[in-house]
């Protein structure tokens, strides 16, 4: 994503934003609430159009007119509120909208028996513990349930899967299954993009670090380059930054 904006009428949500991913890696956005980071998920899934700049995947200039059209191009996004419906069974809502079908007398009917297989068998590659494929989502902890949400995409060709706040509101143990996730999907050579507001968080998965406020890049560094401390201050400089422009009512 090359100097991309985002405008809402006079209001300017990204100013110029320059980001990229790799095959393997983990490259962390991070940033407080309101720096963009939201908008900028929004423009690369294709919810938003940008008002300037471009987008390339795999060195081919690309526009996206709706998700739809992201996910044709094999970019996936796992959001932070996840598309699972909670009474129905985790095979149902791993297929959801690509369910198997076998033909019975010229009629179509789910395949239950190879949808539960495929599942379980994500399920052991990602180190998922999930007792039945028939286990009803609402039963599983916010943790499992975006371990299920990464294998679905992972499974479905994934190159790219952009993760939004994915363990923002988890305790500790789920959130280092997830984070043990990510680093095996990053193993199979997809791209991650994992947004977050936690330091701690993006430190222990993260191959790069880009950290964006009021709706720019303070800058991106590989892991080598940057402190855990130096990261954090920067994050911080951020945070100040918009305090200042918000008591002075313009820019800094």
């Amino acid at each position: 994503m090359k100097n991309i904006e985002k405008h809402f009428g006079r209001v300017i949500a990204l100013a110029g934003v320059s980001f990229d991913v790799r095959p393997g890696e983990c490259h962390c956005l991070l940033g407080k609430n309101g720096a963009g980071k939201s908008t900028f998920i929004k423009t690369m899934s294709g919810v938003h159009q940008p008002t300037a700049g471009e987008i390339y995947f795999e060195g081919k200039s690309m526009h996206f007119d709706d998700p739809r059209d992201a996910i044709v191009a094999r970019i996936a996004t796992v959001h932070q509120h996840l598309a699972m419906v909670p009474l129905v069974s985790v095979s149902r809502n791993f297929f959801m909208g690509n369910e198997p079908e076998r033909k019975v007398a010229g009629r179509s009917f789910l395949d239950k028996k190879l949808a539960d297989a495929v599942t379980m068998e994500e399920r052991r590659k990602m180190g998922i513990n999930l007792r039945r494929p028939d286990q009803v989502v609402g039963t599983l902890s916010g943790g499992e349930r975006q371990t299920v949400a990464i294998a679905r995409a992972v499974h479905f060709g994934a190159k790219i899967l952009t993760l939004d706040e994915p363990i923002s509101a988890l305790g500790v143990r789920q959130t280092s299954n997830v984070l043990a996730t990510i680093d095996r999907v990053c193993k199979q050579g997809i791209g991650v993009v994992f947004i977050s507001h936690t330091v701690r968080h993006a430190l222990a998965v993260g191959d790069r670090f880009s950290v964006l406020n009021r709706g720019k890049t303070l800058g991106t560094d590989k892991r080598v380059e940057i402190s855990p401390e130096e990261l954090q201050d920067l994050m911080a400089v951020g945070q100040e930054l918009a305090e200042i422009e918000g008591s002075l009512g313009g820019n800094v």
